[in-house]
């Protein structure tokens, strides 16, 4: 029987060390420094002595919490990863009215794009320096936050806000705002200069919920 690619653990990465509260700490650490350094020049054209000296430790130590600069890599985009989606279900929490929850959603989710730009750039730009393996686990968080939109429209048309649509037009709605909020990074050489993120959030809202998510007539749509 096929494994639900949302239900799937995430990858271990080897250490030499124990314990798993010191481990989680240290790499926070190399992760915070690896992507400034990954940000500034590159995966391929940084090492990991300068991961290392970034973070402040030895390069021996380093190599007690990663095998490879590329375990690096990853835990870099699972902890980008592990924040968007974070902040996006702190956003969920205690909303009663479904079409107001996805604009919620939709709002805090664009907030976490805009600060976190330059990650969202390096993990389109470097993913593919990644393994078959680790790309699938980074491809499983996309699908793991897209998942949230995706809930949250389904119970918009269960409680009768959302007109009825296929399940897989569900998902091309969801992908399409996971998309939308990554423009804002990915093209933001032009959409800065013509848009703020409150104006751009707006549109982009409405597109969603007033074309491609048709309301009911007793929702305002306004």
């Amino acid at each position: 029987m096929a494994v639900d690619p949302l239900q799937q653990p995430k990858k271990s990465i080897p250490t030499l060390v124990k314990n798993e509260t010191l481990v989680s700490g240290k790499r926070r650490h190399i992760v915070q420094a690896a992507v400034k350094l990954f940000v500034e020049k590159g995966f391929h054209t940084s090492t990991t002595r300068e991961i290392a000296q970034a973070a402040g430790i030895s390069i021996g130590s380093l190599y007690e919490y990663v095998a490879s600069k590329e375990d690096v890599l990853y835990l870099v985009c699972d902890s980008i990863h592990q924040e968007m989606e974070q902040q996006l279900k702190e956003s969920l929490k205690h909303q009663a009215d479904a079409s107001v929850a996805l604009e919620n959603a939709i709002t805090a989710f664009f907030q976490v794009c805009d600060r976190m730009q330059d990650s969202i750039l390096l993990i389109y730009r470097e993913t593919a320096s990644l393994n078959t393996e680790s790309q699938q686990y980074v491809l499983q968080n996309e699908t793991r936050i897209t998942a949230l939109f995706e809930d949250l429209i389904q119970q918009g048309m269960e409680s009768g806000s959302f007109s009825p649509v296929s399940k897989k037009n569900i998902s091309l709605i969801a992908h399409t705002i996971v998309i939308l909020g990554h423009e804002w990074a990915l093209r933001r050489w032009f959409l800065h200069s013509q848009f703020s993120l409150q104006e751009y959030t707006t549109l982009q809202s409405k597109l969603i919920l007033n074309q491609i998510i048709i309301a009911t007539p007793s929702t305002n749509t306004e």
